[in-house]
Order: structure tokens, then C-alpha cells, then sequence
């Protein structure tokens, strides 16, 4: 299994594309460079995603949006977890002290 590779640059990812709009082929482009093809081939559908040529799939500004709804999504119902159960310690306080205070 390969291991993990830092995130090229998007000015590399870029000229690359560029590259592969120009008529080289991402084989040849893997064979030059250090990407695979693979790679190449997933940069060059989100770059046509992202200039309007494919429909298909999310924009990377679409795709960051959604991880960022996503997070505050995620904040937003442990928030509401949070709320909910101080809700309920708070009434049970107020249940049991009010018991009290009817037999004093």
C-alpha cells in the first residue's frame, strides 16, 4: 500500500492541466512528472468541473461548502446535545427542590 503523500501545489496541479489541455496525455504527463495517472486524470475532471465543462460532481468551492456545513452541522448538535441535557439536569433540580420546599 502506498504511502501518504503531501498535497502537491495547486500551481503544479495546474500547470499540469494545462499540460493535459495542450494535447499531452496523462500517461505521459505520469511518466514525466511524479503523480500517477490516476491522479492526473482526477485533477484534470475537477478542473473541468470547476471551469463549467462537467456537470458531473461537485466544484471545489461547492465541495468546500458542504465540508464546512458539514462541521457546523456537527457543532451545531452537540451544541443542541449540550442544551438538552442541561435541560433535563436543570429540571430535575427544580422538580426536587420544589418537593422540598412543599414539605418544609
Amino acid at each position: 500500500m502506498p504511502g501518504n503523500h503531501p498535497p502537491y501545489p495547486a500551481e503544479f496541479r495546474r500547470q499540469l492541466v494545462e499540460l493535459a489541455r495542450a494535447g499531452r496525455s496523462a500517461h505521459e504527463l505520469a511518466r514525466e512528472f511524479e503523480p500517477c495517472y490516476e491522479t492526473i486524470r482526477l485533477w484534470i475532471k475537477q478542473a473541468d468541473r470547476d471551469a463549467g465543462r462537467s456537470a458531473e460532481g461537485l466544484r471545489t468551492d461547492e465541495r468546500q461548502e458542504l465540508c464546512q456545513l458539514r462541521r457546523e452541522n456537527r457543532q451545531l448538535r452537540l451544541e443542541r446535545e449540550i442544551l438538552a441535557k442541561a435541560t433535563a439536569w436543570f429540571a430535575r433540580e427544580t422538580n426536587a427542590m420544589s418537593r422540598k420546599s412543599t414539605r418544609s
